[in-house]
């Protein structure tokens, strides 16, 4: 039997009448399932159901013993690579089902729950793999094995500049004076990358992005290097206090802390609950086929 995993965050706005459907399709399809504790007092909180504490999970996720299960993310981009996090790299599909603005991960529509449903359970849902990084350090609650899905990105959180001194596979690059510097897989190129002005790069492409955050030296351009590479990053700052973010995960970072960032041999596999490609998601987020003449 296909296990759920039904995961969703505190803050996130779930209708009445959009749970219905969730669990209507849940006994329809006869999945076991399991719902982490946030969403489930979501759920009690709008009187669809009650979830049996067996039913519930927090940080260790339930997975079933013949690892026949996906994990369904009721929220943004941010919600989704949650629930990755969660998974600890264990190879479960994952798909998204939108309930922000700018996804471009989650892809599942709300008023499609039933479709989703029914492709799970058929075995039908179209699977893409994606490369996360794995980063390592010394720093303070830096666990043993860190993935990011997005990016790890370098940045000052306080007044003064900070100096990143990058090398690719030992080789100096650059040193990068600004507000930080961050490495993107091609996933994450339209999340932080692209705002700090980094290229957008198709999902199947094997390479990682290094995008400068406002640097003082004008010259300095992101870099599109190839994924077998490892990054080095050694922090240089006299005032500033400097962080390390995963993702949507921030660590406190030391002076002439050196950060190793490299492709993890684990992948994540996102579920693509329609037939839309990237370029029209694309397109469609960013309303590159408007006519904005007018």
């Amino acid at each position: 039997m296909m296990k759920l995993l039904l995961f969703s965050r505190s803050g996130i706005v779930h209708t009445a009448d959009e749970l219905r459907r969730v669990f209507a399709a849940v006994d329809r399809y006869g999945f076991d399932y399991a719902v982490n504790k946030e969403f489930a007092e979501a759920i009690h909180n709008t009187g669809i159901r009650q979830i049996p504490p067996e039913r519930q999970y927090d940080t260790d996720v339930p997975l079933p013993a013949d690892g026949r299960a996906a994990m369904v993310c009721f929220g943004g981009d941010g919600t989704l690579l949650e629930g990755i996090r969660r998974l600890g790299g264990a190879p479960v599909p994952v798909v998204g089902v939108n309930a922000g603005h700018m996804g471009f991960l989650t892809g599942g529509r709300r008023e499609a729950i039933n479709t989703l449903f029914e492709q799970i359970a058929g075995g039908t849902l179209r699977i893409e793999q994606r490369t996360m990084l794995e980063v390592s350090g010394k720093i303070a609650g830096l666990p043993h094995q860190a993935f990011a899905i997005n990016e790890a990105a370098v940045q000052r959180s306080g007044a003064g500049m900070i100096a990143v001194e990058c090398r690719i596979d030992g080789q100096p690059v650059a040193t990068y004076y600004g507000d930080g510097v961050i490495v993107s897989t091609p996933t994450g190129s339209t999340a932080y990358s692209l705002s700090a002005g980094g290229p957008v790069v198709a999902p199947g492409c094997r390479c990682l992005v290094i995008s400068p955050l406002a640097p003082h030296n004008l010259t300095m351009r992101p870099v599109v290097i190839p994924d077998t590479s490892e990054v080095s990053l050694n922090i240089h700052t006299r005032r500033s206090a400097v962080t390390l973010s995963l993702d949507n995960t921030a660590y406190d970072v030391e002076d002439a802390t050196e950060i190793h960032v490299a492709v993890a041999k684990k992948r994540i596999f996102l579920g693509l609950a329609h037939n839309i490609s990237f370029y029209d998601t694309l397109r469609n987020k960013l309303m590159w086929g408007v006519d904005i003449r007018d």
